[in-house]
């Protein structure tokens, strides 16, 4: 077995791992809280996050990015302690800026004086977020992913841990502040345990320069991506109120953190492996195609089931206060099989040393989107944004295709992405049957689950065992490989 391929299989089970756990802590968390708290308190950190997190994506300045891509032999030690140093300075004007500058302006324009003090608190993962950066940066170059999901699980877990205490306690909508940004300050000691690695005071201009234009563009993409992904929140919090902004976040806490976990798994897995194989385009075609297939097959039976089952779930999980999250959790869980289609190929170009093609690819998407959002949410309301979202991934996939058959060297035909996406979508369709027939006859929403997740695993295996079967062999050749491991 090729060592690229023993890192890929480890990378994505243990990474695979971390989503596991951290999933089923996130959901258990939100589940709690929101039979604590009210659809209102999550709108009022919902209104807060959209300015916090535009902030938090300002804060790498694409400096992560840059030391992941660029090949080993191009990577000095001055590299590293320059974008520490960078990433420090320039995190700390940020916090000052938001903290003190922004944060009654936000509270302002929302006509929530309490966000005003919540900033602050939300803010502090953009101060400590950057001494954590050159160490993932390194690990992820390593392809050591079982250390990053230890600091990740024992972080996540801590920092639920505590926010639930605090949610019992009576601290109300200051538990959901705190476990917005507690895992990133309790990850930073073990990254520097993990990697053994101190920043030493040396800042080279040179050496900001060679990755700063390269993390410039992969920023700039960024910033259009989170306006994307986080326009709704602005508008709807504007233009509605805080308690529908509640119910929808909820729905995107449901749909879309899985996939968005899961997206970061492979991601993160697949970007250094797609800059090291630059020059051999059937390797990287043969690794994204499978990337696709994966994502889906994983992500699709949940999504089905929120699909179908959102009314009987919300109402006997959340209760009846959330009523108002059952029709954009049907709309945007809808709108995720779509998105699972093309999650990895902006990924793919920026691994191809691409970044500018990437960003005008984000661009055009926001030139689309949103108009069609604000139209949606004037004239829908919450369900408007959901099918904005619904129609924007779709567009999404006809970019993606057109990316790859005119723009790219890389060819990747409509038949071999149809091909890729046949298993899923088959066994998609097939549990979809299963599933509206348990909702017609009314079977417990929790039976449901377990039955449509079999049905599903039954089609996959018919289709893939030989596969299945085979990748389990290579798993367990690749945990007798000793771990690669790069020095910084």
């Amino acid at each position: 077995m090729s060592n690229s391929k023993s890192q890929v299989i480890k990378g994505v089970f243990w990474s695979g791992l971390q989503l596991v756990i951290n999933q089923s802590l996130t959901f258990a968390i939100r589940l709690v809280l929101a039979k604590i708290l009210f659809p209102e308190q999550f709108g009022v950190v919902g209104m807060a996050t959209v300015f916090t997190g535009f902030v938090q994506v300002l804060n790498d300045i694409g400096i992560g990015a840059a030391l992941i891509q660029r090949k080993d032999q191009n990577l000095r030690n001055a590299h590293f302690h320059t974008a520490f140093w960078t990433g420090v300075l320039w995190s700390t004007s940020l916090y000052l800026l938001i903290s003190f500058g922004l944060s009654g302006f936000v509270a302002s324009y929302y006509n929530e004086p309490i966000i005003k003090d919540l900033i602050p608190v939300l803010s502090l993962g953009i101060l400590s977020s950057p001494i954590n950066l050159v160490h993932k940066a390194q690990l992820t170059k390593q392809m050591n992913f079982k250390k990053m999901a230890f600091i990740d699980n024992i972080a996540n877990v801590t920092s639920g841990v505590i926010s639930l205490i605090l949610a019992f306690a009576g601290f109300g909508i200051w538990s959901l502040a705190f476990n917005s940004v507690a895992s990133i300050v309790i990850a930073m000691p073990l990254y520097f345990w993990a990697t053994k690695w101190t920043p030493k005071f040396i800042w080279e201009t040179l050496a900001f320069k060679e990755i700063f234009g390269f993390g410039m563009l992969t920023t700039l993409t960024s910033i259009v991506n989170y306006i994307i992904g986080n326009i709704d929140y602005l508008i709807i919090g504007k233009l509605l109120n805080a308690t529908l902004l509640g119910s929808y976040t909820l729905a995107f806490v449901l749909t879309d953190t899985f996939r968005n976990r899961l997206t970061t798994v492979m991601n993160t897995v697949l970007y250094p492996l797609y800059g090291k194989k630059q020059n051999d385009s059937s390797a990287v075609k043969r690794y994204y195609l499978k990337v696709i297939e994966y994502n889906c097959i994983i992500i699709y039976p949940i999504m089905l089931y929120f699909v179908v089952f959102s009314g009987p779930f919300i109402y006997q999980v959340f209760g009846s206060k959330w009523v108002d999250t059952i029709d954009p959790l049907k709309i945007l869980a809808g709108s995720v099989l779509f998105s699972m289609m093309v999650n990895s190929n902006t990924v793919l170009i920026r691994g191809l040393g691409f970044a500018k093609l990437e960003l005008q690819l984000q661009i055009v998407k926001a030139l689309i989107f949103l108009p069609s959002l604000a139209f949606g949410i004037y004239y829908g309301g919450i369900n408007g944004a959901a099918w904005a979202v619904l129609a924007n991934k779709v567009f999404a996939v006809l970019l993606a295709q057109y990316t790859f058959n005119k723009l790219l060297s890389l060819k990747i035909s409509s038949m071999e992405f149809c091909k890729a996406l046949a298993t899923p979508v088959l066994a998609t369709l097939g549990s979809a049957v299963v599933a509206y027939t348990l909702l017609w006859y009314d079977i417990n929403y929790i039976v449901a689950a377990l039955i449509i997740i079999l049905v599903y695993a039954a089609l996959i295996w018919l289709r893939m065992k030989s596969e299945i079967l085979a990748t389990i062999r290579d798993f367990r050749k690749a945990k007798e490989q000793p771990e690669l491991i790069v020095g910084a």
